[in-house]
This record gives structure tokens, C-alpha cells and sequence, in this order.
């Protein structure tokens, strides 16, 4: 029987998972896998917190580079962020997982306020908490969100699906003799510059202590591998 090694975990999605075989857009039926992952893990007793990117629908940075102004433009990106979400909870429901939606930016017709509080308590009553529109502040990451997100719900774990194996010494997509750590630090990951997440994300897992993994989302039944303790992805930490 699957056992779970973390009791509360933090899942971070980009919003490019979304997209299937697009490059852009939300392709339900990829959604509909991803919650099936999701209620394959909350079946096991585990408390899942989610916080997708919004690179599907749109990128602040790269947005702020075409002529938007760059606040606007995460403003949008956080927005994006809440269309996507609201698609998760939707395929969530339809598999009978009780779901709640808390937005940093308040649009309670849609999503509740985010209060950290209200959010450990859904947790513990066994509801997947998906946390949109970031941090609710320009210039900030959805992973950092994510990071800021699991530090303050007090998560056992980070994860963090990708859609490569895990952390490689440099661009697996461009560079066939890449290598790929099992095990690397916070601070290996910061002075070697490997594109994870942004460093305000790595500085706060190292300030606090939180342990991370990177893995492959495109294999299925990653997710479950992952929180039941198998050697999956990469491990960041220490």
C-alpha cells in the first residue's frame, strides 16, 4: 500500500501544463489528468496546496517587454492566473474533491480572500487549496508565490512539475550531454545560476528551511511517486 511521506505539501503548476500539445490555452483534458493526479494524492490522507503559473494565457515579463507597462502587465499575468485555477477547481469537482479557490487579489464573486488562517483550515478538513493571482504584488513570480504560499501554510514539502526529469548542469531541451543532480543545495543552485526558480523563490526555501523537489509532470503518476517518498526529480535542499 502507497504511503504518503509528507503530511501537507505544496504543488506548483506552470501555467504551460495546461496547454497540451498548444502553445498557448487550456486544454481540458490535460487538465482533467492533473486532477486525477491531484485526487490520486488527496485519497492517500495528504493536504495539497496548488499554485499555477499563468504563462498559458500570459506572461507579465514578457508582456512588459512589448510595449505594456510592466505593472500592468503582472496585474494581467495574476489575472491569468485565476482563469486557470478556476479551470483546476472546476475538474477537481467533477472528481468529487473538495476544492476552494483563494485569490491575493480580492474577486470574492470568484474566489475567496486569501487568509492564511481560513487556508490551514480547509486544509485540515481534506480540501485542495489552490492559491491564485500570486503574491498579489507586481514584480513577484508565481514561484515565489508558491514558495511564500507553502512557508506560510506550513508545508512539509515544495514541488515544483516541470516538464523536464529535474535539475540539470544546463538546458537539457538544447544541450544532449546535460546532467541531471539527484542532490543539489540552495546555494549550489544560486551560484551556479540553474534556471529553477527565481532566486527570491530559492532564498526563501533556504531561509526556511523548506525542503524542495523538481520533477517531470509529463509521466504520469509523478505526483504520487513523488510524495510517497520514491527517488523522483531532483532533490534542492540544505
Amino acid at each position: 500500500m502507497d504511503q504518503p511521506q509528507y503530511r501537507r505539501v505544496l504543488l506548483k503548476l506552470s501555467g504551460e501544463a495546461l496547454t497540451g500539445k498548444g502553445s498557448f490555452g487550456i486544454d481540458p483534458g490535460v487538465v482533467d489528468a492533473i486532477a486525477s493526479e491531484i485526487r490520486d494524492v488527496v485519497t492517500l490522507g495528504v493536504q495539497l496546496g496548488v499554485v499555477i503559473g499563468g504563462g498559458n494565457i500570459l506572461r507579465g515579463v514578457e508582456a512588459g517587454t512589448r510595449g505594456i507597462d510592466r505593472t500592468t502587465a503582472d496585474y494581467m499575468g495574476m489575472l491569468a492566473t485565476v482563469i486557470n485555477s478556476l479551470a483546476l477547481q472546476s475538474a477537481l469537482e467533477h472528481l468529487n474533491v473538495n476544492t476552494r479557490v483563494q485569490s491575493a487579489i480580492e474577486m470574492k464573486e470568484v474566489a475567496e480572500p486569501f487568509i492564511q488562517r481560513r487556508a490551514i483550515r480547509h486544509l485540515d478538513k481534506g480540501r485542495v487549496v489552490i492559491f491564485a493571482a500570486g503574491t498579489g504584488n507586481p514584480y513577484f513570480t508565481t514561484d515565489t508565490a508558491a514558495t511564500l504560499r507553502a512557508v506560510e501554510i506550513r508545508a512539509d514539502i515544495l514541488l515544483k512539475a516541470t516538464k523536464v526529469d529535474g535539475v540539470y548542469d544546463r538546458d537539457p531541451v538544447t544541450e544532449a550531454n546535460a546532467v541531471m543532480y539527484k542532490k543539489i543545495s540552495y546555494n549550489d543552485v544560486l551560484t551556479k545560476y540553474l534556471k529553477v526558480m527565481d532566486a527570491t523563490a530559492i532564498s526563501l526555501c533556504r531561509d526556511n528551511g523548506l525542503a524542495l523537489v523538481v520533477f517531470n509532470l509529463k509521466k504520469p503518476g509523478n505526483i504520487k511517486r513523488v510524495i510517497c517518498g520514491e527517488a523522483v526529480g531532483t532533490v534542492i535542499g540544505g
